[in-house]
C-alpha cells in the first residue's frame, strides 16, 4: 500500500485524531495517531504487518519486542508474519522491563517495534532492555514515524508512514495559548506536567 492508502486507513478507522493532545514525551500536538483503532481489526493488522515484514524478509529475526500497551498487537502479528517469537516489555513502578517470564537469549536477533515513533523515548527504553540481555538488535520498525524522519535511534528504522506532525513544548504551545482543553490519549503518563 502507498502512503495515501495508509492515511486513508487511519481516517476510515477514526485513528487520525485532531484537537489538543499531550503526548507521552510531554510535548503537545494538534494531531494524534491512535493506532489501536486500526489494529483492532485483525485484517488491517495482518495487512500492516505483512507490509512491514517485507523489510525483513532477508534478515534473521529470532524475536520481536515492543512496549506495552501500544505495540503488543503489532509485535505479535509481525512475529507471526516473520515466524518467530513475540514478547513485550511493560512498566513496573515506572520502569520498562520484561515480566511474565519473558527473556531474550544472548545473541538472539531482535526486531524492536513501536506503533508510532515521535521522539523515540519508548523505543530507547526497549533498546536498553535488549542490550541488558545481550540481544542483537537488527532494526526498529513501526507503523508511523511522526518525526518526519528526524529521529535517530542508532539502528535502521523502517516504517510504513513518515509524517511531519508538528509538536510543541508546553510553554510554547499555541493551542494552550488559545485555551483549547488538552487530552492525554496514550497508555502512559507523560514525562512533564502541564499547567
Amino acid at each position: 500500500m502507498n502512503k495515501e492508502a495508509y492515511i486513508q486507513m487511519f481516517k476510515d478507522t477514526d485513528a487520525l485524531l485532531e484537537g489538543h493532545f499531550l503526548l507521552s514525551s510531554g510535548k503537545h500536538s494538534a494531531k494524534y495517531l491512535q493506532c489501536a483503532r486500526v489494529l483492532q481489526y485483525p485484517n488491517l493488522s495482518e495487512m500492516i504487518c505483512r507490509d512491514l515484514a517485507q523489510y525483513f524478509k532477508d534478515v534473521q529475526v529470532d524475536v520481536v519486542i515492543g512496549p506495552a500497551l501500544g505495540a503488543v498487537t503489532l509485535s505479535y502479528e509481525l512475529a507471526r508474519q516473520l515466524k518467530c517469537r513475540s514478547i513485550f516489555a511493560e512498566r513496573e513502578d515506572g520502569i520498562m522491563k520484561l515480566r511474565r517470564g519473558f527473556k531474550i537469549e544472548e545473541g538472539e536477533k531482535v526486531l524492536v517495534v513501536e506503533d508510532v515513533i515521535t521522539t523515540g523515548g519508548s523505543v530507547r527504553e526497549i533498546i536498553e532492555i535488549v542490550k541488558e540481555y545481550r540481544g542483537e538488535i537488527v532494526a526498529v520498525a513501526g507503523i508511523v514515524d511522526r518525526s518526519g524522519g528526524k529521529v535517530d535511534l542508532g539502528y535502521p528504522l523502517k516504517t510504513l508512514l513518515t509524517l511531519e506532525i508538528e509538536t510543541f513544548d508546553p510553554e510554547e504551545c499555541p493551542l494552550c495559548k488559545e485555551g483549547i482543553p488538552i487530552v492525554k490519549p496514550g497508555s502512559r503518563k507523560s514525562k512533564k506536567k502541564t499547567e
